[in-house]
């Protein structure tokens, strides 16, 4: 019963295998090997991008930071929702690596920039010299951090905004996959057609060991992301690694599959819990993420049965047994209906 996180699921068979077969023989280090090529090209056609640059890196961090830093100046502020993992999950990554570059929550809905919101921010009125700093970037995520995606056309609709104010924009797409296999969108629909300059594209919690890459739709870029991740030690010396498993991760559209599984547990998950007349689901989930509340009470009985996952507004081991918190659930590729089932059954047998 393991809800805490689709990146402590296991790695694919598939991408395992390509692992290990990444590890015959001797190949050139730091990129400039057969498999890294192919990675690359493999990425271009997926995204309908012949000129992109790619940059493979280890973590989702590292990708989100050194895209941002190479967006944004140090004196510029990078606009997000207030739920972001750059604001509230890297320990201020961004910050360190752009330099100083400020970020500034804008108002959401359901973890869903508002429009309204990012042109209000963006309002010339509101920057009059060097004192009050200059808008850098424009960060979204999807799925967002609340389990909701946002259409191509929403990302359009912001993108618009940023472009009219000059500001680049930039996708985390940790969960990527997952907003795709849930809309039936493209890559390049969700992306660069919709006007994303940047992506931080993941592969880590869908079925990967830890690969992850910044795709630079604007070629231009390419020359600083180059020296930044080297200067920041996330250039693998064992470059091939990384390349082994995105090959296998797109190949045959696996990448897909394992969301399209991910979001299809979750959405039994759902199912059952509104069966339950105790717990509140909110917001709807789009994805593999969703929140239910329910009772302490409940949530000490789950625990003390085996269910792992993150409480996310309360001490679950100590309040009256009536509070109601929020228990964030995460289905994996991997996660079972099994699992699911065991969840439910004992959600339904709880202690009077």
């Amino acid at each position: 019963m393991f809800f805490a996180s689709d990146n402590g699921g296991p790695v694919h068979p598939a991408i395992m295998a390509a692992l290990a077969a990444a590890n015959e023989g001797d190949a050139m280090a730091y990129g400039d090997d057969a498999l890294t090529a192919r990675a690359i090209d493999a990425l271009r056609r997926v995204f309908e991008a012949p000129e992109a640059e790619i940059f493979l890196l280890p973590s989702g961090t590292a990708a989100n930071a050194l895209a941002l830093a190479t967006l944004a100046e140090p004196f510029q502020t990078i606009y997000a929702t207030p739920d972001a993992h750059v604001i509230n999950h890297e320990c201020n990554a961004p910050e360190f690596y752009t330099g100083g570059a400020k970020l500034t929550p804008v108002a959401a809905d359901a973890g869903k920039m508002r429009p309204e919101a990012l042109s209000q921010a963006l309002d010339p009125a509101r920057f009059h010299s060097e004192h009050d700093g200059a808008p850098g970037a424009l960060s979204l995520t999807n799925l967002t951090e609340l389990g909701t995606l946002y259409t191509p056309g929403e990302i359009a609709t912001l993108a618009r905004i940023a472009h009219g104010a000059g500001l680049p924009v930039h996708l985390d797409g940790a969960r990527l996959a997952n907003a795709l296999a849930a809309t039936g969108a493209s890559p390049a629909e969700m992306t660069w057609k919709a006007g994303i300059d940047a992506l931080s594209f993941g592969a880590t919690k869908n079925g990967a060991m830890g690969a992850e890459a910044v795709i630079l739709f604007d070629p231009a870029r390419a020359r600083e992301l180059a020296f930044r991740r080297m200067r920041a030690g996330q250039l693998l010396s064992k470059h091939r690694y990384l390349a082994a498993q995105i090959i296998a991760y797109l190949q045959d559209g696996l990448w897909l599959d394992l969301a399209r599984a991910a979001n299809a547990r979750t959405a039994r998950l759902a199912n059952g819990l509104r069966e339950i007349g105790t717990v509140e689901i909110t917001p709807a989930p789009e994805g593999n993420i969703l929140f239910a509340r329910f009772p302490r009470a409940l949530h000490q009985h789950l625990l003390a049965a085996g269910a792992e996952y993150h409480v996310m507004d309360g001490d679950p081991t100590e309040g009256a047994p009536e509070d109601l918190l929020t228990a964030r659930l995460v289905c994996s590729w991997s996660t079972t209906t099994h699992s699911i089932g065991q969840f439910l059954q004992k959600l339904r047998r709880r202690p009077a």
